[in-house]
C-alpha cells in the first residue's frame, strides 16, 4: 500500500517550510519514525519522522525547496505493520521528536508561492468577502494572525504585492511602483554574485518591512546615570551568586527588570493593535523578547514572566536562552509569546538608534553603548557612566509625553539601585 507523506502541521500559524535536508533516498527501507527530512520553518529547525514503516518510493522535494503545509514530500510504500497514518498522528510524531531534539533554531520568512487547494484556510467571512471583491485566492495569501488565520491587513499586503510585481503599463507615465521593482543590470558596471535570502535573513526581511509598512513609529530617546547601578551589580556576593548557576549579571538583566515593572504602570506598551475590530488589546503578561545577535543574524528569544522573577532567576534564564540562540539550539516554545522588545546593541557601539518594533508589538527598547562622561555636580566635575535610551513606539496606541514618562520611569530605577534590592530573591 502506497503512502503519501505531506508536510504536516508543524505549529501555530506555521504554513509552509524550507527544506534543509533530505535524510532518505528513494528504495530505501524506512522504520517507523526514522527522521526524513531536516525543515526549516518561520520558527525554528524541525526534524520530521516517518509515520510508518516501508520503504520509499519516490521523494519529491529537495533541499531549498518551499513546501507548504498538505504539500506531498515523499511517496512510501507501507509494510503494513505499523498504525495507520494521520494528520493528529504524523503532527504528534512531529512534536515528540521535536520536543528531545537540540535541532538548531532558525527563522526564515513566508513564501509567496501557491498554496495547495486543499490546505485549510482560516479567515472571518469579512476577510473571504473582501478576498473575493478583490479576485483574490485566500491560497495564496501568507498568513500572519495566530493559527494560520489570514487577516484583512494579509490579503491588502498581498494585492499590494501583487499589484508591484506586476504594474500594468500606461503610455507617457512611469509607474514609482515599477523603478522600485526594476533594477538596473549592475553586471554592466563590474562582478556581482546573487544569492538567495533565506532562512533568518529572509525572515527578518519580510517581518521589518511588516513592521515598518503597519506601524506609525516614533523614537523618543533619554539618558540614565547607572554609575552606581554598575557599583552594586558588580557587589562581589551578587556576581559570585550568579556565577555559580554559570550565568553573568548584566546590565540587561536589570533593563529587563525596569521595563516589565514600568509595563504595568504604563500598560499601553504592552498592548497590540487590532484592525479588523479597531480594539486595543492589552496584555496582561510581560513576557519580554531580547534581541541576540548571532553568527545567522538576529534572533529574538522571549523571557516570559519578567515580572514574576527575581533579579537572580532572570540573570540565570537570560544568559541561558541567550546561548542557546547564539548555538541555535532555541526551542520554538522560546520564541513566541513576546508582549515588548528590549535589543541591547552596547556590546557593538552607538550613541542612539531607531529600533523597529517587532509586529505586532506596540514598542520596542534600545540600550546604546555605555559612556563615561564629566558632569558637574556642586560646582565640581565628576565622571559618571551613562547609557543612551531609545524607546521606539507604535503612534497610535501612546503618545509622545506617555513615551517620555515610560522612559523616565525606567530610567529611575536604573539610577536608584535600592529599588531593585526587594527583586534580589532570598
Amino acid at each position: 500500500m502506497s503512502f503519501d507523506f505531506k508536510l504536516p502541521d508543524l505549529g501555530e500559524g506555521i504554513r509552509e517550510a524550507e527544506v534543509l535536508a533530505v535524510k532518505v533516498t528513494e528504495g530505501q527501507a524506512i522504520s517507523e519514525d526514522q527522521i526524513l527530512f531536516e525543515v526549516e520553518t518561520d520558527k525554528a529547525v524541525v526534524e520530521i519522522p516517518s509515520p510508518v514503516a516501508g520503504k520509499a518510493l519516490e521523494v519529491l522535494v529537495k533541499p531549498g525547496q518551499i513546501v507548504v503545509v498538505g504539500n506531498v514530500m515523499i511517496s512510501i510504500e507501507e509494510s503494513g505493520q505499523t498504525q495507520t497514518a494521520t494528520a493528529e498522528n504524523i503532527s504528534a510524531k512531529v512534536e515528540r521528536t521535536n520536543e528531545k531534539s537540540t535541532d538548531k533554531e532558525a527563522n526564515s520568512t513566508p513564501h509567496n508561492g501557491q498554496a495547495l487547494a486543499e490546505a485549510p484556510i482560516i479567515a472571518t467571512p469579512a476577510t473571504r468577502q473582501l478576498a473575493r471583491e478583490m479576485k483574490i485566492d485566500l491560497h495564496k495569501v501568507p498568513a500572519t494572525g495566530p493559527g494560520g488565520k489570514i487577516s484583512k491587513e494579509d490579503v491588502l499586503a498581498y494585492a499590494e504585492s501583487s499589484k508591484n510585481k506586476q504594474v500594468p503599463a500606461t503610455p507617457g507615465i512611469v509607474h514609482s511602483a515599477a523603478i522600485a521593482n526594476t533594477l538596473p543590470d549592475f553586471a554592466k558596471f563590474g562582478k556581482i554574485e546573487r544569492v538567495p535570502m533565506r532562512s533568518l535573513r529572509r525572515k527578518t526581511a519580510q517581518l521589518m518591512a511588516l513592521s515598518w509598512s503597519k506601524i506609525p513609529h516614533v523614537t523618543h530617546c533619554d539618558e540614565a546615570n547607572i554609575t552606581e547601578l554598575e557599583i552594586f551589580r558588580n557587589r562581589a556576593q551578587y556576581q559570585d551568586q550568579v556565577k555559580k548557576q554559570g550565568a553573568k549579571l548584566t546590565l540587561t538583566v536589570f533593563i529587563m527588570k525596569a521595563v516589565a515593572l514600568a509595563l504595568q504602570e504604563f500598560p499601553e506598551f504592552n498592548t497590540s493593535f487590532d484592525e479588523q475590530s479597531e480594539e486595543i488589546i492589552f496584555k496582561r503578561y510581560y513576557n519580554l523578547g531580547m534581541a541576540v545577535a548571532t553568527e545567522r543574524g538576529l534572533v529574538v528569544p522571549v523571557i516570559k514572566s519578567v515580572d514574576k522573577k527575581n533579579i537572580f532567576e532572570l540573570a540565570v534564564e537570560i544568559s541561558e536562552v541567550a546561548e542557546k540562540a547564539r548555538a541555535a539550539k532555541s526551542e520554538l516554545s522560546e520564541l513566541q509569546g513576546a508582549t515588548f522588545t528590549v535589543t541591547n546593541i552596547g556590546a557593538i557601539g552607538g550613541t542612539s538608534a531607531t529600533p523597529i518594533i517587532h509586529y505586532p508589538e506596540a514598542a520596542i527598547l534600545a540600550v546604546m553603548k555605555t559612556i563615561e562622561r564629566a558632569i558637574n555636580k556642586n560646582g565640581n566635575l565628576e565622571n559618571v557612566l551613562i547609557v543612551p535610551l531609545c524607546l521606539a513606539f507604535d503612534h497610535r496606541l501612546a503618545d509622545g509625553a506617555q513615551a517620555a514618562k515610560f522612559t523616565r520611569t525606567i530610567i529611575k530605577m536604573l539610577e536608584n539601585p535600592r529599588s531593585f534590592e526587594k527583586y534580589l530573591g532570598a
